[in-house]
C-alpha cells in the first residue's frame, strides 16, 4: 500500500484563499489592460480614417502602428495567439499592418 501526502499539505485555508483572490486580480487588471489597448486602437484607427489624407498621414500610421502593437502584445499576454479576427473586426488597415512587420 502506498501513501501520498495531500496536495494542499504545508498551505492553509486561508494562504489558498489568498492565491486564489490574487489570481483573480491579475486576471481582471489583464481584462481591463485588454479592453484600454482596444479602446486606444479604435481610436488611432477613427483618427487615421477622418484625418489620414494629409501630411498627418505618417504621423498618424505611427499612431495606429503602434496601438496595434500593443494590442498585440497585451492579447499574446492574456493566451490569445491569433489576431485574423481581430485584424477583420478592427478593419486594421494594410499600411498599418506592413508597418508592424506583416506582407
Amino acid at each position: 500500500m502506498s501513501v501520498r501526502m495531500p496536495s494542499n499539505f504545508g498551505r492553509s485555508g486561508a494562504q489558498e484563499s489568498a492565491l486564489d483572490l490574487l489570481g483573480h486580480e491579475i486576471l481582471a487588471e489583464k481584462a481591463a489592460a485588454l479592453g484600454r489597448a482596444g479602446q486606444r486602437v479604435e481610436e488611432t484607427l477613427a483618427k487615421l480614417r477622418q484625418n489620414g489624407q494629409g501630411e498627418n498621414r505618417g504621423r498618424l500610421l505611427k499612431e495606429a502602428a503602434d496601438a496595434v502593437h500593443g494590442y498585440f502584445i497585451q492579447r499574446e499576454l492574456c493566451g490569445l495567439r491569433k489576431h485574423d479576427a481581430v485584424i477583420r473586426e478592427y478593419d486594421i488597415p494594410r499600411a498599418v499592418l506592413v508597418r508592424l512587420g506583416a506582407s
